[in-house]
């Protein structure tokens, strides 16, 4: 088991090699495996970038974002011109339902709603969302359309983790109520535990994932 120290250097190692990756703005601080980054980063592009690069190492439990994005003076975009630049993007997207997502931009902060069919779509509205200039912060209220689950929805959810990880899949408690499948047990690093739930959220009729899982290096 990796000790805080490690993790922290790991932590610094992966930052300095991602070139997307200013990690001179980036304070890190490790506590019984939880990561806590803080500072300020000119784009919200960089601050998931980063978030994502931390959750790649091993030994990571879970990260506390402390960043906050102050965008450099070339950055800066009006709300109008952030809104267009985000509805454009939308045209030229093949999984995203652009007629079907609302778009508020206040202050460089994007809040997305709307009502689609499958969570891959929801995120990749998001995702597209995130480089746009001017951005500081998305908020993802896009809605999955309700449903009818099969009656087999657990084995099939089960069957997937094993395809993806068999090892990691015999510590994965799957539980479903309705719609809303609910992730419990263990896994051993940060990145299985977001394969189980990208896996679970391939399901049909699932319009909730709740990850429960613990990571126990």
């Amino acid at each position: 088991m990796k000790t805080d120290a490690q993790i922290k250097a790991d932590v610094t190692r992966e930052l300095e090699w991602d070139t997307s990756i200013n990690s001179s703005n980036v304070g890190i601080a490790v506590n019984h495996g939880i990561v806590t980054l803080s500072g300020h980063l000119d784009t919200y592009a960089e601050k998931y970038a980063i978030e994502r690069a931390v959750q790649r190492v091993e030994g990571v439990k879970a990260v506390a974002i402390e960043l906050d994005v102050k965008l450099a003076p070339d950055h800066k975009r009006s709300d109008s011109e952030i809104a267009q630049a985000i509805e454009t993007a939308f045209k030229w997207h093949v999984f995203i339902p652009g007629d079907r997502i609302r778009v508020k931009v206040e202050r460089g902060w994007v809040t997305l709603n709307g009502e689609v069919d499958w969570e891959y779509q929801r995120a990749a509205t998001e995702k597209n969302v995130r480089p746009v200039m001017g951005v500081v912060g998305v908020t993802n209220q896009i809605t999955l359309k309700a449903q009818i689950p099969p009656s087999d929805i657990t084995h099939r959810i089960q069957e997937a983790l094993k395809r993806h990880a068999e090892r990691e899949a015999r510590n994965v408690e799957v539980s479903v109520n309705g719609s809303i499948v609910t992730l419990r047990g263990k896994v051993d690093s940060w990145p299985e535990r977001m394969a189980a739930q990208g896996a679970t959220w391939s399901a049909p009729g699932i319009t909730q994932v709740v990850n429960e899982l613990r990571v126990e290096a």
